[in-house]
């Protein structure tokens, strides 16, 4: 039996190992429970389209990715397990500008396009005047002059979904433990991980540690050039109000609405190049998330705020995710580097990282997420 041990437990290290407990593989998560893990702060959102359009190698990820999230749930349904948070609620693209209302059209025809190549996910779609758009969301205020509605935008909460995770590795016999490790190196072959306890033998080690995963890399030779960036977001309630099916609101910048039952908004976020690893919600940061939730939706100023959250992104230098073998060791597998967009990638991810090891053939080509790369651009800038 193959006995992997996986580094790092948030959402790509927990669908790695399932996907290996659900072929038979014997898994250990190891996770050091770092504050600010991606996971248990993001937002959860499953958009039509994102800041991937422009970038060729991400397409076809992104496509199967969602395509794979119907899969991961019905798996975790057959293992008891079906409160994820996940469901199709649509996505309102909102426009507050005359200029953002003529680059709505722009959205909708790339939208179209990519609909047409196979991105079934986003749905019908439906140019709105603001009064429509306030029908779908109605806390949205007069400043919200048109609209582009995708349908078939859906969200997840990644808490919920990690816990459905970790209840059905367990259940699966693998072995979660709260413990930091790192790769142990001898002869040139990784013989497992070595922990406060001592090292723990595998056949294999999975580095799937999200902005921490660059540490554990280097401890085997492999440069791994993943950095943080920090995300505030809030949640907010609106007592007597059901919003279970409220659309996703996206503005043109890095802020957004979500919805989640009973009547739960979340609203977001930041995006953070320069606080390394300050897991802290600052003044400066909440003041900008609710400033942009109430220019969007004055009608949120009544909502209780129950709580913020902040988490560090794993942003890769190039912006792809990190995913594959070692160009060092041959027993050594990357999952990382998935910036803003773990909860919409990270499940498949890891599906195909678990493949890989698996011995299985991937759909899709994974040589632009290879974890040498970095290696080669390095040594070409060398020459």
């Amino acid at each position: 039996m193959l006995d992997v041990a996986v580094i790092g437990g948030g959402i790509v290290g927990a669908s790695v190992a399932y996907r290996l407990v659900r072929n038979g593989a014997r898994v250990s998560v190891l996770d050091r429970q770092d504050v600010g893990q991606a996971t248990a702060a993001g937002a959860g959102i499953l958009p039509p389209l994102d800041h991937f359009m422009g970038v060729p190698a991400m397409l076809p990820l992104l496509r199967e990715a969602r395509r794979f999230y119907p899969e991961l749930l019905s798996a975790l349904a057959e293992d008891g397990e079906t409160e994820t948070g996940y469901a199709v609620v649509g996505a309102l693209q909102v426009a507050t500008s005359a200029a953002e209302a003529e680059q709505l059209l722009e959205i909708c025809r790339a939208c179209e396009e990519q609909r047409a190549a196979g991105m079934l996910h986003i749905g019908e779609l439906t140019l709105l005047e603001g009064s429509a758009a306030r029908r779908h969301f109605p806390l949205l205020g007069g400043s919200v002059v048109g609209a582009l509605h995708a349908s078939g935008a859906a969200r997840i909460d990644g808490r919920r979904l990690l816990s459905a995770l970790r209840r059905a590795l367990e259940r699966h016999g693998a072995r979660w433990t709260e413990t930091s490790a790192e790769p142990e190196i001898a002869s040139g072959r990784v013989l497992g991980v070595r922990t406060p306890a001592g090292v723990w033998p595998a056949d294999a080690v999975v580095i799937a540690g999200g902005a921490w995963s660059g540490a554990s890399a280097a401890c085997a030779g492999l440069h791994l050039p993943v950095r943080p960036q920090r995300g505030q977001l809030v949640h907010l309630e609106l007592s007597g109000t059901d919003t279970s099916h409220w659309p996703i609101v996206l503005g043109f910048g890095t802020h957004y609405l979500l919805s989640f039952e009973p009547s739960r908004i979340v609203a977001g976020a930041t995006r953070e190049d320069t606080a390394g690893y300050a897991a802290v919600n600052t003044a400066g940061g909440l003041h900008g998330v609710l400033e942009q939730a109430l220019r969007l939706a004055p009608g949120l100023a009544r909502a209780r705020l129950l709580e913020s959250r902040v988490g560090l992104r794993p942003v890769s230098a190039d912006g792809k995710p990190i995913l594959g073998v070692s160009p060092a060791h041959s027993n050594l597998y990357v999952a990382t580097g998935h910036g803003g967009y773990g909860l919409e990638v990270g499940p498949y991810s890891g599906a195909l990282v678990a493949d890989l090891l698996l011995g299985r053939a991937t759909p899709l080509d994974l040589g632009p997420f290879a974890p040498g790369r970095f290696h080669e651009t390095e040594q070409t800038s060398k020459l």
